[in-house]
Order: structure tokens, then C-alpha cells, then sequence
């Protein structure tokens, strides 16, 4: 417990210093990182082998999260070249107006401080979570998954030769090695040195840092995904959209991991939509073992509308019409990612408006839901809490702001 108290003691004055840094001194640190990683790549990969190894026994979804290799390091490190070119936000006016008192206030933005986060599998969130940090300011303190220890160890190491390199504290990017549950419980009731807690991983380790945390959380729950086709939607599109929410990368949050169909598209398109999924190899999970025999196909298994199956396994569900359809999202989704594929705007424009989800979307996968492809960069992850940040969170959902007030000798009545 002491030496956890010091690290992050240690990381807590680190944030201070990153907070007096200009905006070109970081970005000189981030690319350095990148060229860091980059020169690393053979060693990192080893080190993933490692993990990869010991994680033989875990199921396919995780092994396929913790995989790295040279293409992926080097996308990595084009996501921190990525990060380096968007804006500064810190130290940004984001509002100032004059009081009937005559103070000048402003309202600038300034850093979080420190920001935790515990993750599992994917040893690409080490340098995603610390290049945004450290481009808005932060601190961040990492605690990944043992599956991944050595990859984690690995890039951790690299990003920390390039903070000596520009005489910075190690501390910035700081790291939790201990992987037990003990050191989980112990650094999630840090309240008095880390500011922010971002939960990232399964089902089990949400409600573990829900229930025992007292620093304020954020948290990155499961993506229980779905694509609505509508009734007025175009198939093609929607064989495509389906497909590809799937397909891209089973084991990702914002894949769709169920299908729901209007009923009013009938038998014969609902058997093609069943066969489209078939023939790429994907496990269809039917309501009814009725429903089932009524299309003559095999049994591939129920549907677990709960399940964030994270493999080429997909629900299906039928419903009435469109309020079905919405009843079923709100019952079921994680508040991740939902999609409609209609040509009928005004029931696009009602699905917008109704469905309660971090994202979405109309006509489009929900495997855009990312930080990349929503143009930050990277992502510290994908928030489906509403306070204070919802949905891929890049470098503006990294800071808080303060007001600056200035006077002229003004006393208040």
C-alpha cells in the first residue's frame, strides 16, 4: 500500500509539471514516443509472444484483443502522429463576459490532473490512454490485464525512455505492475491522488470498480450492439451494414451483436438475411426453437439478448414495427452503439431522437463507434456513462475548466 501511495503521489506532482508545458514541448514528446515504439517493435512483439503463449487457454475473442504485430505497432504509433495534430485544449478561453459587478471573467479549460485507468486484453490502449493524456495535460496511471503483462511492461517501457529523453518525470506515464485483485481494490480508493477513473474490460471488472471505487468513474461498458432493419430499408445496404458490424472485428465493443428484423419484410427476407449470415460463417441465435423450424434452417442455438458474445455468434430477433424494435434496444442495449437502416427519413430522424445510446446511427455501422474514425486520434476508450463525457473520448474529454476573474478593487455588497 506504501509504495502505491508514492507512485502516485509521485505521478500526482508529475501533473503539475505537465500543466506548465507548452503545447509544442508535449507534441515533441508524443513524436518521440511514436519514434520510440516504432525502433521497439521487434522487442514489443516478443514480448506480446509471451503473453500470447500463457493466454492459449482464454477464449479466441481475448486472444484475438491481446494479439500484436509490427502492422499494428506501427498503427499505433501513427495514432499518438495522430494526436500530435490536433488542437491544443488547454489553456483554451472558453467563454469570457463582464459581471454587473464589472469583474472580467473567464472560463478556461484546464487539465483533469490525474487519470486512471484499468483496462484488459488490448495492449494498444497503453499508448492510446497515454499519448491523449499527455496531449491534454494529464497524468494517467495505467493498470492492464495480466493476460497482457509483458506487452504492457514492453510499450510502458518505451513511452518512459522517451519522457527521459526530454527530461520529464516517468512519473507522467506511470504504471500499477501488480496485477492481483488486491492491487485493483487498494488503487481504486486513491481518491487523493488520481481524479479520474476509467474502467475498461468485462462485465465483472465494471462492477468490481463500481461498487469498490471512490474516485470518480467513467465507466466503458459492454457493447451490446444492435442493427434495426427497418421495414422501408434498402437489403443490400443492410446485408452489407449487418455484415460488416459483425465481421470487421467480432471481439470489438461496437460490434452488432444482434439483428432485428421487421416482420413486415417477411419469410422470404428473413431467410436470406439468416442465409447472408450462414455463408460468412456466423452463428445465428433464434428467439424460438418455432421460429427456427419455421424457416427450415439448423439450429445454431437461442438467443442470449444479454450477451456480448465478442465472436462470429449474432442474435436475431423479430419484431412487429418500429416501436417493437425500440422497446427491444432499450430492454437490452449497453447504451453503446444502436443503428437503424431505413429509407424512410422520418423514422430515422424518430430513432435519432429515441433511442438512448452514446452513438447512433442511421444507414451506417456501428463499427465506426471509435476515437480514430470520429477523427480524435486515438480514444481513451468509449464512455456509456452520460456525466461528464459520453461515447468515443478523445483529448476535450480529458479537462475541466476553471474561471479566471479579474477586478479592479471590487467589493461585493
Amino acid at each position: 500500500m506504501q509504495k502505491l501511495e508514492k507512485q502516485l503521489s509521485l505521478t500526482k506532482e508529475s501533473a503539475r509539471i505537465l500543466n506548465t508545458m507548452q503545447d509544442s514541448q508535449r507534441n515533441a514528446v508524443l513524436l518521440s514516443m511514436a519514434e520510440i515504439l516504432e525502433s521497439q517493435s521487434e522487442y514489443i512483439c516478443q514480448e506480446n509472444a509471451k503473453d500470447l503463449k500463457l493466454a492459449s487457454a482464454l477464449p479466441q475473442a481475448v486472444q484475438k484483443r491481446l494479439e500484436l504485430n509490427h502492422s499494428k505497432i506501427l498503427a499505433m504509433a501513427q495514432g499518438i502522429r495522430d494526436i500530435v495534430k490536433l488542437p491544443c485544449v488547454v489553456g483554451e478561453i472558453m467563454e469570457s463576459w463582464q459581471s454587473k459587478a464589472g469583474l472580467n471573467i473567464s472560463k478556461i479549460s484546464v487539465p483533469l490532473g490525474v487519470v486512471g485507468v484499468i483496462y484488459e486484453s488490448r495492449p494498444n490502449v497503453t499508448s492510446d490512454v497515454a499519448a491523449l493524456c499527455f496531449k491534454s495535460g494529464n497524468a494517467c496511471v495505467l493498470k492492464g490485464g495480466k493476460e497482457a503483462y509483458h506487452s504492457n511492461k514492453a510499450i510502458h517501457s518505451a513511452l518512459q525512455q522517451a519522457l527521459q529523453q526530454h527530461n520529464l518525470p516517468k512519473e507522467c506515464v506511470s504504471m500499477i505492475q501488480d496485477t492481483s485483485r488486491e492491487s485493483v481494490l487498494a488503487f481504486v480508493k486513491m481518491d487523493k491522488y488520481v481524479d479520474l477513473l476509467i474502467p475498461r474490460g468485462g462485465e465483472g471488472l465494471i462492477e468490481f470498480v463500481k461498487h469498490n471505487a471512490s474516485i470518480p468513474i467513467i465507466k466503458h461498458d459492454k457493447g451490446v450492439c444492435h442493427t434495426y432493419i427497418h421495414k422501408d430499408a434498402d437489403l443490400q445496404k443492410a446485408k452489407a451494414i449487418m455484415l460488416n458490424a459483425k465481421l470487421s472485428y467480432p471481439a470489438a465493443c461496437n460490434a452488432c451483436e444482434c439483428v432485428i428484423v421487421d416482420s413486415a419484410l417477411g419469410t422470404q427476407v428473413l431467410s436470406e438475411i439468416v442465409e447472408s449470415l450462414h455463408t460468412h460463417k456466423i452463428s445465428v441465435r433464434f428467439e424460438t426453437q418455432a421460429l427456427l423450424e419455421s424457416l427450415g434452417t439448423e439450429l445454431d442455438g437461442l438467443a442470449d439478448f444479454t450477451k456480448e458474445w465478442g465472436d462470429r455468434i449474432i442474435n436475431l430477433k423479430i419484431v412487429g414495427g418500429f416501436e417493437e424494435a425500440l422497446e427491444h434496444i432499450a430492454r437490452y442495449g449497453s447504451g453503446h452503439s444502436e443503428c437503424i437502416v431505413s429509407e424512410n427519413k422520418a423514422v430515422c430522424e424518430k430513432f435519432l431522437s429515441n433511442v438512448d445510446a452514446a452513438c447512433v446511427y442511421v444507414n451506417a455501422s456501428t463499427r465506426f463507434s471509435d476515437g480514430g474514425e470520429f477523427g480524435f486520434g486515438a480514444e481513451i476508450g468509449i464512455s456509456t456513462s452520460k456525466l461528464h463525457a459520453r461515447g468515443p473520448m478523445g483529448i476535450e474529454s480529458l479537462r475541466s475548466y476553471k474561471y479566471c476573474i479579474v477586478g479592479n478593487g471590487e467589493v461585493r455588497e
